[in-house]
């Protein structure tokens, strides 16, 4: 072992250093992930999270590839298999894994693989990885339950490996569970791989600086992100701020009502006010609000803060139990992206009170996500598939909002390529909305319109799962609002609703218009080069 001096600049680059290397071994087990994903959602639109822990379940280092949303209920989801499985009672080769909304990530479909990592015979740290799986049967991503048994294959904390040994008989299970059977053992087994790389790559890491454990690493990246983002909260007015949002929920429309409260010690968000759990599959468990919250929190206080549970520690969300935000077991949660990604726009509503200059305004924000399934035209006949596309982004202060983008979640749209060599569908148009931002001195990113055509000789489904329709992202400071999204029937009358299975039959055209974000700042104020090139590049109706 290479002796260390604790004192002077040296040993704390050689710290940095090794803080980087961590860094660098979660973004290679999150890019092994992505790579050998067989779900597209996954490896086309890295829909994933991967992190390193320490053995109190604390993480340490998250990839930078991934979603907030995975990533923050994931932080906390380690602590869960950690009473499930105690450290003591861990090997090497053990695989852990589980589906529980409210001790995962936030819906069945995200399915949790947690793996101890040793080095030379002692374990050291915990590496978790989350994917989407397409499907996990029940009535699929779309919220028509009316309980979370109906919504799919339910796996309690479970060994997936023992001591290198495959549990056949669960996989048997998730194999005999699911429409896309080859697809949801791939992207399993791509859980588990790509958490096995991780193990590799840190003890080969920790020979090279000769270390035995991470209990002294860990303890600086914690520490240290503690006190940068407990730094930038000081800065900060305090105070109390209560905003509300309403959007178009399943039967009728939810309010989303939060308190932001920013104090010395912190930063809490109370979403008291909001709308109790709905009847259908909109809620959201509480791990999943929290994290989106918290993602909300960090982008306007602290962004460029290395995101682990040090930094994390210092913000705190709370709900009333059974509210659309805090929903219980069995409520159906299949999509709660809807709910979830929505949260931050309400907080940056009250920090846009505290702090104007830091948070933009409202957007899409939840994803556009277009789920089709049909009995024809996969490899082994059915196919299922999520085709993953967004809306345009609220202005920010300062600068223009980001079109056909997906914040906050992060993940990168489909390609139409992929979709019409795997699946029946064929795209006839996906181009910007002009003019669906809406205007300010600093303008909303525009949306989508898109044209989809079923060339199945079949009839095929489309699990939809929209918001926005009915009420648009809003202005701030007397920006205009962005355009409300749409979906139809191409050349009928026909208006699809924006939630629930829709049959989509032999020959029938899609159209879906994707909403705008939200301007800020009164549009006789914009900059008329701004005007001038908003006109050239067609992002304003003439």
């Amino acid at each position: 072992m290479k002796p260390e001096v604790k004192q002077g600049g040296l040993f704390e680059i050689r710290r940095q250093i090794m803080w980087n290397r961590l860094l660098a071994v979660v973004e290679e087990q999150a890019q092994t992930l992505l790579r050998t994903a067989f779900s597209t959602i996954v490896r086309e639109s890295g829909d994933l999270s991967a992190g390193v822990f320490d053995l109190q379940g604390r993480m340490l280092a998250q990839a930078v590839t991934g979603t907030p949303g995975h990533v923050n209920s994931m932080a906390e989801s380690v602590g869960h298999f950690l009473k499930a499985f105690p450290v003591d009672s861990m090997k090497d080769g053990d695989v852990y894994c589980t589906n529980d909304p409210w001790m995962g990530t936030g819906h069945l479909n995200d399915l949790v693989v947690v793996t101890p990592s040793f080095h030379n015979g002692t374990l050291v740290g915990l590496f978790a990885s989350t994917s989407h799986l397409m499907d996990i049967g029940g009535i699929g991503t779309v919220p028509d339950g009316t309980d979370v048994f109906m919504e799919g294959l339910s796996v309690p904390f479970m060994k997936l490996f023992d001591t290198g040994a495959l549990n056949e008989t669960l996989m048997a299970i998730f194999k005999a569970n699911t429409r896309t059977p080859v697809d949801t053992e791939g992207d399993i087994y791509s859980l588990v791989n790509c958490n096995a790389i991780g193990t590799r790559r840190l003890s080969e890491m920790m020979r090279e600086f000769g270390l035995e454990n991470l209990e002294d690493l860990g303890q600086h990246i914690l520490e240290s992100s503690r006190a940068a983002v407990l730094t930038a909260i000081q800065e900060l007015p305090k105070g109390s701020w209560t905003n509300s949002m309403t959007i178009d929920g399943y039967d009728e429309p939810v309010t989303l009502t939060a308190t932001t409260t920013i104090a010395e010690p912190g930063i809490t968000v109370d979403f008291a006010g909001s709308s109790p759990a709905a009847r259908k599959g909109i809620n959201c468990p509480m791990s999943y609000a929290k994290a989106y919250a918290i993602f909300g929190l960090t982008c306007a206080v602290a962004p460029r803060i290395p995101n682990n549970a040090g930094s994390l520690s210092l913000f705190d969300v709370v709900a009333p139990e059974g509210s659309i935000v805090n929903a219980l077991k069995p409520s159906p949660v299949a999509s709660r992206h809807i709910v979830g990604q929505m949260l931050p726009d309400v907080v940056f509503g009250c920090l846009h009170q505290a702090i104007p200059e830091r948070v933009p305004a409202e957007g899409t924000s939840c994803l556009y996500l277009m789920t089709f399934r049909g009995r024809e035209g996969g490899s082994n006949g059915a196919f299922a598939t999520s085709i993953v596309t967004n809306g345009g982004v609220g202005a920010r202060p300062g600068k223009d909002g980001l079109s056909a983008t997906a914040y906050p979640s992060g993940v990168k749209g489909t390609p139409i390529e992929i979709v019409e060599t795997t699946t029946p569908l064929m795209f006839w148009k996906k181009e910007l909305r002009p003019g669906s931002g809406g205007e300010g001195q600093w303008r909303g990113g525009n949306g989508l319109d898109i044209e989809i055509e079923n060339i199945s000789p079949s009839p095929v489904e489309l699990l939809a799962a929209f918001d926005r329709i009915e009420h648009a992202p809003r202005g701030r400071d007397e920006g205009r609002d962005g355009a409300s999204g749409y979906i139809g029937i191409r050349d009928s009358d026909r208006t699809m609703a924006g939630k629930g299975v829709q049959v989509i039959q032999p020959g029938e055209v899609i159209q879906l218009r994707t909403p705008g974000g939200g301007g800020i700042g009164n549009p006789k104020l914009r900059d008329k080069t701004a005007e001038q090139r908003d006109v050239e590049n067609d992002l304003v109706i003439r």
